[in-house]
């Protein structure tokens, strides 16, 4: 944790009178705040605040080192900043998280094309299904579709994600072909846990009408690459992102059924703890993914 970063967070705590506050006025989760808080105090050796239900205030140790942290932003504010290419130059250690689809289907090769456009920087790839913690697990950046987002959570959209229902070749020649949604019931249903997990839904094109059907199977599973392997071996019928189906499909190794229905779009979400005083490699690999994932949009719509 940086020390300057959780010196203004003291600061401004005091000056605010709630993390609530001074999480708002730094542009900073609620969490991060807390987690800088503590560890100031872990510096300190001594406890910093008293806390009650209405207010803060300081202890005799709060006191001495608020004006210490004041000391501290006044002479890095007198500090001189990097000149020229220098500055502008991304370096440094990134930890992304993200799901293990993502990382197989998208983020392995963007990351590589990103290290391969600033070799000053490294990045440490957290391959994990669940949502984890940004600030206990010191995490830079953590890539999540969804659309249900966490409110308290700092985000920047970086793109969509499209889904498909397939099925192997073998799979419907011995079961046949869904023509409607409403097929699906009387379908083996692959589903994920984390997402769809007993309902899928739908747009109908043609009339635009959202339709939600439920589904159920025999096997259901916390990771989309285990179900898709499994649709593959013609298990049953999965939905799953374009982005990982679309050369299945193309090399008939999966077709896609229900194409008068598209399946709802979810957000491709970055995640990370605080816009204040946002690493470069953090700032940059944010406007890549935005980039990366526009193009790969574009070469896999439905309308291409």
């Amino acid at each position: 944790m940086d020390r300057l970063i959780a010196a203004e967070v003291f600061v401004t705590i005091v000056e605010r009178g709630s993390l609530t506050a001074a999480a708002d006025a730094l542009d900073m989760s609620r969490a991060m705040v807390t987690r800088n808080l503590a560890q100031m105090e872990e510096w300190s050796a001594a406890r910093l605040l008293h806390r009650s239900t209405r207010r803060l205030s300081l202890t005799s140790a709060g006191e001495i080192t608020l004006a210490r942290c004041r000391q501290l932003l006044e002479v890095a504010g007198q500090m001189a900043v990097l000149d020229g290419a220098e500055a502008d130059t991304p370096r440094g250690l990134l930890r992304l998280a993200c799901a293990q689809f993502l990382a197989q289907h998208v983020l392995g090769a963007a990351v590589t094309e990103y290290l391969r456009r600033y070799p000053q920087t490294a990045v440490d790839l957290v391959v994990d299904a669940r949502a984890v913690n940004l600030v206990e697990e010191r995490i830079d950046l953590a890539v999540r579709i969804t659309n249900e987002l966490d409110p308290n959570l700092i985000s920047r959209p970086l793109g969509i994600c499209e889904s498909v229902v397939c099925a192997s070749p073998a799979y419907l020649d011995a079961h046949g072909a869904p023509q409607r949604v409403e097929d699906l019931a009387v379908h083996n249903c692959l589903t994920y846990s984390y997402f769809g997990k007993s309902l899928w839904n739908f747009t109908d094109t043609k009339t635009n009408e959202r339709i939600s059907v439920p589904v159920s199977g025999n096997l259901s599973a916390n990771e989309s690459m285990a179900l898709l392997s499994a649709a593959r071996e013609g298990a049953g019928v999965a939905l799953q992102p374009l982005f990982a189906v679309a050369h299945l499909i193309k090399s008939g190794h999966l077709v896609r059924v229900l194409p008068r229905y598209l399946p709802q779009t979810l957000g491709i979400h970055g995640i990370y703890s605080s816009r204040r005083q946002m690493p470069l490699a953090l700032r940059t690999m944010l406007d890549f993914l935005i980039d990366w994932f526009a193009t790969r949009q574009a070469a896999m719509s439905y309308t291409s």
